[in-house]
């Protein structure tokens, strides 16, 4: 017999029974998408709720980009099931490294992903220079560094800890999650959280 899945114990709370209480504004800044427009960060990051990832497209690490990357997918597929919600939503994925991945690597990376005429947007950005994306990194506190090889020499392998950052409409991040609290219903909630909230208003 096949062994039986885990069962879960904790049960996420219903949306719109707890509140979220403002972290930080996320930082102005400028970034290029796929396409290799220079627009302002805040255009995506503001007039719908956002989940936003640091990420770079050839990180092999189980625990760091693929499991960001697997969990926003798990996340737009369910928002999907109702299309008038995903329209009130978005995803965001931003290159740790602009010089690998300019906008064309990142249009490989996503794919059909980036599809515009999808209700559920994801916006596959980068930016011109490390110069550029330094600030949005230290301002949302999101660590990141290159490995060194055994003679000192910078490798292709950035260390950084995995933080997605659930933003709402107003442009203030709301919740941040790291790979140990990944799970995608609890993650829908707050989304459906901040939805409520911005209905309220």
């Amino acid at each position: 017999m096949a062994p039986k899945a885990p069962v879960q114990d904790f049960v996420a709370p219903p949306p719109g029974s707890y509140g979220l209480p403002p972290i930080q504004r996320v930082p102005e800044g400028l970034v290029l998408d796929i396409d290799g427009r220079r627009q302002a960060f805040s255009r995506f990051t503001t007039g719908r709720v956002t989940l936003l990832c640091f990420m770079y497209t050839y990180c092999v690490d189980p625990i760091g980009c693929p499991l960001a990357f697997e969990t926003m997918t798990t996340l737009r597929r369910r928002l999907l099931e109702n299309p008038e919600r995903a329209r009130q939503v978005r995803l965001v994925s931003l290159s740790f490294d602009p010089t690998n991945d300019d906008p064309a690597a990142m249009k490989r990376y996503a794919g059909a992903l980036a599809d515009p005429a999808s209700p559920l947007r994801w916006h596959f950005l980068t930016t011109r220079s490390v110069t550029e994306l330094k600030p949005l990194l230290d301002d949302l506190g999101q660590d990141v560094a290159v490995e060194l090889d055994e003679h000192g020499r910078p490798t292709r392998v950035l260390n950084h800890t995995l933080k997605l950052f659930l933003i709402d409409a107003r442009g203030r991040v709301r919740e941040i999650y790291t790979s140990a609290f990944l799970l995608p219903e609890v993650m829908l909630n707050d989304i459906e959280t901040l939805l409520l909230e911005t209905a309220d208003r």
